[in-house]
């Protein structure tokens, strides 16, 4: 197996960095700055969704795809949302680990190019589909809650 590129190397170092780099101890678990940069309000999360933009670029430029760079997102995008949560957010933040993740899909799609593509396909089918159930049942509630002002007045 060749040896990982520098860029690779970086953007594994940086998420070591962010999400496991510190020990809690008497215990197993790992966590990061990431969950850190969450305990100031606003700023901290703003700061670790720019860490983590700057591994989707890395990754972009390394040669990922489309697909796998929207699950890359995916990641980013729960963890900043859900850790933007006062406190309850921050110990999201810590469990969810988004850039070890997206180092884990990256290095997936670089040894193995082909299957990816399938498992991208398949990931865009179902966040497709969830988007069109999503925008359903939103219309459907909208219908409903319409229906019910109105039966009101």
């Amino acid at each position: 197996m060749p040896a990982p590129s520098a860029p690779l190397v970086r953007i594994k170092k940086l998420a070591w960095l962010l999400d496991n780099s510190i020990g809690i101890p008497g215990t197993r678990w790992r966590i990061g700055l990431d969950p850190l940069f969450g305990l100031i309000p606003g700023l901290g999360d703003l700061v670790g969704a720019a860490f983590s933009g700057w591994i989707l670029l890395e990754a972009e430029r390394l040669g990922a795809s489309r697909p796998t760079l929207l699950r890359m997102l995916w990641n980013v995008v729960v963890e900043t949302v859900v850790g933007a949560i006062p406190l309850l957010g921050d110990i999201f933040d810590a469990a969810w680990k988004a850039n070890a993740k997206n180092v884990v899909l990256l290095e997936r799609h670089l040894a193995t190019p082909g299957l990816q593509r399938k498992q991208d396909r398949a990931f865009i089918a179902v966040l497709v589909g969830g988007l069109l159930v999503g925008t359903a049942a939103t219309a459907t509630l909208g219908i409903l809650l319409l229906r019910w002002i109105l039966g009101l007045f």
